[in-house]
């Protein structure tokens, strides 16, 4: 089983019309902050907001009029099921989507939003994935896979497709990889019209599944944890998927979290775009070894943006705390009156805002007569907040960060 450039070409022939011919432009600000000349495929301004639209109807264009009639079946975190959903429904096939219990909220509604039925099952795509494969029996289901299928990779395939006619001369395509279809596809079409590109996978740390398989260890036994990156949470890379990409990668780089953070607030306050933790992992990637990018020309796919509204605030404001523009000051001092009021000004005085302020007089520590103040000020950077810090020092109110 393998998949050509004829396979992917043909999925744009089928998909052309139905789906975004999403823009690929270049970022000024996100080059000059990773090194690299950053080319961005806004991958999240498909209807769904994911690429996964691409594999899924390319699979359901192919089905045989009594397969649609039957219905379809997936297991998926959520990008795949939504893109199969909201196709299906186009088409006027029955679909069921098995999902995870841990699959953010705004998944999951949006998927039944789409029609679909929503069965929640498993702690991760693994059982989700055996749920869905009961179910598919027992109802006599089409299964729909969300990588391990070479209709669904040729669909993913696409998104390189576009990238390289519209920038020929990219030097390097860095591309998560969760179960291994977006990469397989992009690495097949990539290869195959500028062969001379290099190919990148990017895995969460947590879960090393691509990298384990390439060491002849088994994906699941070293896997598992809380990653922002749900989307390519997967314990195991497909057979087929593997099999396909894995000749065409030059190199599979594993990602820790807080790259994965900072890549989405960076899309959000520099590209003015959402991006989920998963589609963000190109430019985690970027940020992560820049030394490996620098000076490259790197076609980048922000493969989805669906993530949770209050996980999205909690990564911005995350953000502010590490580049120290948000900070909470404990001040211990005299319990007498005007000491709040006078910190305060000071720190206005500075140019600071005043988030939050908590006022304690029981803990054990504080003398009897004393009083301990814990402000949250927002400030413009981690000078800024040194220079406050100096401030309040100097008028006798020295600050401890907390």
């Amino acid at each position: 089983m393998t998949l050509s450039i004829d396979d992917i070409r043909a999925a744009a022939d089928r998909l052309n019309g139905h789906i975004e011919r999403t823009p690929c432009r270049l970022s000024k600000t996100l080059s000059e902050i990773t090194g690299a000349e950053v080319w961005v495929k806004f991958e999240n301004q498909q209807f769904t907001a994911a690429y996964k639209e691409r594999g899924a109807l390319n699979k359901l264009l192919q089905l045989t009029d009594a397969e649609k009639k039957r219905g379809v079946i997936a297991a998926s975190a959520g990008n795949h099921s939504q893109g199969l959903a909201y196709h299906a429904a186009r088409l006027g096939i029955p679909v069921t989507i098995v999902m995870p219990r841990s699959t953010p909220f705004v998944k999951v509604q949006q998927t039944r939003a789409f029609g679909a039925e929503v069965v929640l099952e498993g702690d991760g795509y693994d059982e989700a994935s055996g749920k869905a494969k009961q179910i598919c029996e027992e109802r006599d289901l089409v299964f729909v896979h969300p990588f391990n299928d070479l209709d669904v990779m040729a669909g993913q395939g696409t998104v390189a497709l576009e990238m390289l006619e519209d920038v020929p001369d990219l030097d390097v395509l860095p591309i998560p990889i969760g179960g291994g279809g977006l990469i397989a596809g992009c690495a097949t079409a990539a290869k195959h019209m500028r062969p001379g590109i290099q190919v990148v996978g990017l895995e969460p740390a947590m879960y090393p599944s691509f990298t384990a398989r390439m060491r002849g260890v088994n994906g699941a036994s070293g896997t598992g944890g809380a990653t922002i990156a749900e989307g390519i949470a997967v314990k195991q890379v497909g057979d087929v998927s593997y099999g396909v990409a894995r000749p065409l990668i030059d190199e599979v780089l594993l990602v820790e979290e807080p790259f994965f953070e900072r890549a989405v607030a960076l899309y959000c306050n520099v590209e003015k775009t959402v991006s989920e933790g998963a589609g963000a992992a190109a430019l985690a990637g970027l940020l992560a070894y820049p030394e490996r990018f620098r000076g490259k020309k790197a076609g980048l796919i922000i493969t989805g943006g669906n993530i949770d509204t209050r996980l999205l605030a909690s990564v911005l404001t995350r953000e502010l705390v590490r580049e120290q523009r948000l900070v909470s000051l404990r001040i211990i001092g005299d319990d007498r009156p005007g000491l709040l009021a006078n910190v305060s000004a000071i720190i206005g005085q500075m140019g600071a805002n005043i988030v939050e302020v908590a006022h304690n007089r029981l803990a054990l520590d504080v003398p009897a007569k004393g009083a301990e103040f814990d402000i949250m000020i927002e400030t413009r950077d981690a000078r800024h907040t040194q220079e406050i810090m100096d401030a309040l020092r100097e008028r006798g109110y020295p600050p401890r960060a907390v």
